[in-house]
């Protein structure tokens, strides 16, 4: 009788202690997937984005990184007046074409620009510049700039939190392109070269 009783007391402990083993093991592996779910829902604070249309057979495509606000004074404050900036976040924010482009009386031939702007209080120069391809305007030179043209801001009493292009149809050969940020927009239009 006390050889059954230890075989069975026995046997209840080992189970018992696989049991708290495996508890164990689920829940180390539960804390990682918490932890690791944690990671994932950490707020990009600059998300890499486009926007792109078709306007007439031009496709026009904008990449850039888009910042927030979050409750800073951006234009005259984060960003000083009258400093190149590259009208996003990290990398440059680039513009392609597959068309050229009239913009101001100027043409913008077929292909990939860095997209600047020289914010301003009462204007904004708007510079598409040959290296598309750099961090910032850490490599920005002036001699590579294709097309410069000049554009009035708007302001409105609604912030926009993070900075968004746009780019609309007006008609089968002319467009619109828009960025807006804080209380900030520019937009110009340009034609589609037939």
């Amino acid at each position: 009788m006390k050889i059954i009783f230890t075989i069975l007391f026995a046997g209840i402990l080992l189970i018992s202690c696989k049991n708290v083993n495996s508890n164990k093991e689920e829940h180390n592996h539960q804390e990682t997937m918490e932890v690791d779910a944690e990671k994932n829902k950490k707020k990009v604070l600059s998300p890499h984005t486009s926007a792109m249309a078709m306007v007439g057979d031009a496709h026009i495509h904008v990449d850039y990184s888009s910042p927030g606000v979050r409750g800073r004074i951006i234009f005259g404050g984060l960003l000083a007046y009258d400093q190149v900036w590259q009208s996003g976040a990290h990398m440059a924010t680039w513009i392609e074409t597959n068309k050229n482009l009239q913009i101001k009386g100027k043409t913008l031939p077929a292909g990939k620009y860095g997209f600047f702007t020289i914010p301003s209080k009462d204007e904004w120069t708007v510079i598409f510049n040959s290296n598309w391809e750099q961090h910032g305007k850490d490599e920005y030179d002036e001699k590579d700039d294709v097309i410069r043209f000049k554009v009035k801001p708007n302001f409105s009493e609604e912030i926009k939190e993070h900075l968004e292009y746009k780019v609309s149809k007006v008609d089968d050969v002319e467009g619109k392109i828009s960025l807006s940020w804080e209380k900030v927009s520019i937009d110009f239009n340009f034609k589609v070269e037939q």
